[in-house]
């Protein structure tokens, strides 16, 4: 019986629309996610939106519409998005649902009670951007917040504060002790250094007063103040699995993975696991830290102005190229640049010149030559004993390297079959063997070889069906296997020489990618 797997993004923030950014995380997770179920558990992927906060109501106050109305235009189209983007969520979490607003102001208590949030007053700099008091390593040289490269503003106030600075050492000694608590390393590293800067950790503020900030959730103890959004937000991880009623809680919430971009690392990294660490719940599993998408060697954001719609680049380009780009250029925790040029060339060379071209290549021989049926193999040679072998080996790397949040090595691990593939064909050259019709042994390998690279492609699919799960069905499909991938498991249905069965009809199609052509120079966004 396996483990459930529960696997989540950030909520993103409804101050604006969703851009390659969101997209990313919601890409990894979502494969993530599939790959998991595909290896028969139980897995849950939760998603959504955070809707409370400073930001929030100047949007929409920017808009002339009540906040209300603003976070349910802005939540509705990320829920679109991803519905029309195909991402295979089980729940779309909003942070002003009754649901979620009882389970925060049940921690906020637990916490309070706890002895551990306290009535202050408070002068610092403020970031409306990052909605919150800031620190000097926060600012760059110009006195600007890094992130957003805006001057914070001055700002005192009397408010309540969790006091985190209590929990210093055991998160510190909890990242020394758990080596992966923080993936990959560096960031681990980093917030190690924030524990141990000459302040440490500082006490949070969690509240704002209600006569400077309506929008957001009272505080169960004194509801003249609503709750921090970062404190809200944070929770929406418990709310999503039901926190405290299901049953099925504590199982799923021993094995959650969070996915995040590495501008939120000191709120997940540092302020959630002393919430939990309060609240007397455990610690998650895993903080998984991906790097920034870049353009002009920009970090892509709303602020910045330079978002790239993944709409936009669905209608350009398909989806699936999309999402292979962003799946194969970042390699996970560090940054990557973006630019339609670097899309249509990765594209036009994996994904049309390779794989495209391979499924091509198998489909059309066995139909030219065997009538588009799947023939009987028979014994393995040398050649085929090396593609057995990597089918042995290929499905267990892909499975560690999924496991190990190393998406973009488990996708390069896949494209290895690919390649063998496609050299295996130049070795045997099956279309100079059925020129010999006379020849017994020749149409033999001549079977052989159109068994074993359909095979290739059925194990390769099942593999890239997490990544790009539409052109792994249509591969799929024209081996004769539809409906395969609903009873796969991984990685033994794909470790499994074979798998294919002989007489299988098969049929050729469209290019799964077509050549793509860059645009004409326009704006992107």
């Amino acid at each position: 019986m396996t483990k459930p797997f529960y696997i989540t993004t950030p909520i993103f923030y409804v101050n604006a629309e969703p851009h390659i950014g969101h997209t990313y995380t919601s890409v990894i997770t979502d494969t993530i996610a599939r790959y998991h179920r595909l290896a028969g558990e139980d897995t849950f992927y939760l998603t959504g939106t955070d809707e409370h906060g400073d930001k929030i109501s100047q949007a929409a106050e920017a808009k002339g519409q009540s906040t209300q109305a603003f976070a349910d235009h802005i939540a509705g189209i990320f829920r679109s998005t991803w519905d029309e983007l195909d991402f295979s969520y089980d729940r779309f979490i909003r942070t002003t649902e009754p649901a979620h607003i009882e389970t925060v102001q049940h921690i906020l208590q637990k916490v309070y009670d706890a002895g551990d949030i306290e009535l202050r007053e408070y002068s610092g700099q403020y970031c409306v951007g990052c909605e919150r008091f800031l620190t000097d390593r926060d600012l760059d040289e110009e006195g600007r917040c890094k992130d957003h490269e805006k001057p914070p503003e001055e700002r005192k106030e009397t408010n309540y504060f969790f006091l985190m600075s209590r929990y210093t050492d055991w998160l510190a000694e909890h990242i020394e002790k758990n080596p992966g608590f923080i993936r990959p390393a560096g960031y681990a590293k980093e917030v190690l250094s924030m524990l141990r800067s000459d302040n440490g950790l500082e006490d949070l503020c969690i509240s704002r007063p209600k006569e400077r900030l309506q929008w957001g959730i009272p505080l169960p103890f004194d509801t003249d103040y609503v709750c921090y959004v970062w404190f809200d937000a944070l929770i929406n991880y418990l709310t999503g699995i039901n926190y405290p009623d299901d049953p099925q809680f504590e199982e799923r919430w021993s094995n959650v993975e969070h996915i995040i971009g590495k501008d939120i690392l000191k709120p997940h990294g540092v302020f959630w696991p002393t919430i939990l660490k309060a609240a007397g719940l455990p610690i998650y599993q895993h903080l998984n830290v991906h790097g920034f998408w870049n353009v002009d060697n920009r970090k892509v954001s709303k602020s910045l102005g330079n978002m790239i719609s993944p709409l936009v680049m669905r209608e350009r380009y398909g989806f699936e190229c999309f999402r292979y780009f962003l799946l194969r250029e970042m390699s996970f925790g560090r940054d990557a640049s973006f630019s339609e040029e670097a899309l249509v060339t990765r594209v036009n060379a994996d994904l049309s010149k390779n794989l495209g071209n391979l499924e091509s290549r198998c489909i059309k021989m066995l139909g030219r030559f065997r009538e588009g049926i799947v023939p009987e193999p028979g014994a393995a040679t040398e050649l085929e004993k090396d593609l057995e072998a990597l089918v042995k080996r290929i499905p267990i790397t892909v499975d560690e390297q999924m496991r190990n949040m190393e998406p973009h090595r488990a996708l390069a691990s896949v494209f290895e079959l690919v390649d063998a593939t496609n050299k295996y064909i130049d070795q045997r050259a099956p279309w100079k063997l059925a020129k010999e019709t006379d020849n017994a042994e020749s149409m033999e390998l001549l079977d052989k070889t159109l068994y074993s690279v359909c095979e290739m492609l059925r194990v390769i699919s099942l593999l890239l069906a997490p990544f790009l799960p539409e052109t792994a069905s249509r591969i799929l499909e024209r081996l004769g296997l539809a409906g395969a991938l609903e009873k796969a498991v991984l990685p033994q249905d794909a470790q499994a020489w074979g798998g294919l069965p002989v007489g299988n009809p098969t049929q050729t199609g469209d290019p799964l990618f077509p050549r793509l052509e860059m645009p004409a120079a326009e704006d992107a966004n």
